[in-house]
């Protein structure tokens, strides 16, 4: 759980600073669970020019209430939490200030959204929150008040939260959690599952990351794994200690990060899926009689495919459904190769015992239209597809044929900006499973939307 701060101050001299307003907003890195939001009397005057920047004077604040009188409260909605602030430091010192004064010493971890951001958005011009925001799309009212600088603060970490790759911010969440006492039980973990889709990410005690998966239904997935009776699934119920997941809405994106996020964790419990699980592929070669052949066989890195299967028996399916929807031959031979030791299965011309006698040119037009509408090569795309919420969209980026990343984006902001869609983008490197997965989820759902730039 995380508390999300911003404090507005009198302005002074060091450590002698007082609180004029301040805001907290309970995360659980989903949504916001909990607030506080007060004015504070701080006994001491405003300096002038913290008034213009604010618009909070000191006859504002005569009937607030003073810090002890709201201490309790802070304590109440921190606790148990990592605080996160932008420019944590400033805000952490104050606070702790504040409280040595009533002879209370307040500690917390922090995290700085600062910090955060350079690492996890190096390739912005400016950190300051203003700049930031308003950079990544953020909407933001109240700039320099306390509720709409840590509101904004909270969009922001939902950002970096899902820029966050390798989830070091959730697996020191994780390990936060270890001091309050030995780990709930599977049910429990099990009940505070969305029934929703999205990534989940089943950790050990120390934090570590042991099994990746995504689903349509977080929780039904999740309690598969508990009352399984695989091997696999009676280490992941030895071992685990919390669940984590992140939303996606899109299955798109759950199949896009779930592959990715394997690759860079390493979970000991996904070890078929740490390579390319897509073994076979689709290529097209002309024959002797000048007909383009699809080809289905084992993938090879040194041609370029067309598209790629996790299974023999899913391509050879695929190819049926191909010649069906482009008029192309039914009939599928299969021919054994000494070099790789399989079968390849081809779709090809077969002088009118199928459809008939077609040109070679009539025929391939068919072919390649298929092959067109799989291949992105040198196109420009963003997948537009539900969000995580009734208010927000997704966005997959393909620019010149190359997969780029996600993001997410309120309903109200329209993506027609790439540069804009840039700069909110979760980068994803482009490989033979992400192009896969994308040219799969292309011809299967029936939410995406095809936006050509």
């Amino acid at each position: 759980m995380y508390a999300i701060l911003d404090i507005e101050t009198t302005g002074g001299q060091y450590n002698e600073e007082g609180i004029t307003e301040i805001a907290i907003y309970k995360f659980d890195g989903h949504e916001i669970v909990d607030q506080f939001i007060s004015l504070v009397n701080p006994e001491i005057p405003i300096q002038p020019f913290v008034v213009k920047l604010t618009g909070i004077n000191n006859a504002m604040l005569r009937s607030a209430p003073k810090f002890f009188e709201v201490a309790k409260r802070i304590i109440e909605i921190t606790q148990d939490c990592i605080i996160v602030a932008h420019n944590a430091s400033f805000d952490y010192r104050i606070l702790r200030t504040e409280f040595r004064r009533l002879g209370y010493d307040f500690e917390c971890k922090t995290l700085c959204t600062v910090e955060l951001a350079k690492v996890l958005m190096p390739e912005q011009p400016s950190y300051s929150l203003g700049k930031l925001v308003r950079a990544l799309g953020i909407p933001m009212a109240d700039r320099h008040r306390a509720s709409g600088d840590a509101l904004a603060t909270v969009k922001l970490f939902k950002m970096l939260l899902e820029k966050d790759v390798e989830k070091t911010i959730v697996k020191e969440l994780v390990q936060s959690e270890v001091v309050k006492g030995i780990a709930p039980k599977l049910l429990d973990i099990v009940d505070q599952l969305p029934s929703r889709t999205g990534v989940y990410y089943i950790h050990r005690e120390d934090g570590s990351i042991i099994y990746i998966g995504k689903s349509k239904n977080i929780k039904k997935r999740v309690n598969q794994h508990f009352t399984g009776t695989t091997n696999k699934c009676k280490k992941i119920q030895l071992e685990v200690f919390a669940v984590t997941f992140d939303e996606t809405g899109s299955e798109l994106i759950a199949l896009l990060k779930e592959s990715q996020e394997i690759k860079v964790n390493q979970p000991v419990y996904n070890r078929s899926q740490r390579k390319s699980i897509f073994q076979w592929a689709l290529y097209d070669e002309i024959d002797e009689n000048g007909y383009i052949n699809l080809k289905l066989q084992k993938a090879d890195g040194r041609k370029k495919e067309i598209t790629s299967f996790t299974t023999f028996q899913e391509g050879k399916n695929a190819l049926y459904r191909i010649s069906a929807a482009y008029q192309l031959c039914q009939k599928l031979n299969g021919i054994y190769d000494t070099k790789t030791h399989c079968f390849q299965y081809t779709i090809k011309e077969c002088d009118g015992a199928c459809i008939g006698n077609v040109a070679p040119e009539v025929y391939n037009l068919r072919v390649q239209e298929f092959i067109d509408k799989n291949l992105f090569d040198n196109k420009t795309i963003v997948l537009t597809d539900r969000g995580r919420t009734i208010n927000e969209r997704s966005a997959v980026l393909i620019e010149n044929g190359i997969y780029k990343g996600y993001a997410f984006y309120d309903l109200n902001y329209q993506i027609r900006n790439i540069e804009i869609l840039r700069n909110i983008l979760v980068h994803m490197p482009s490989n033979r499973d992400t192009r896969t997965i994308i040219q799969s989820q292309i011809r299967r759902s029936k939410s995406l939307k095809l936006l050509y730039f």
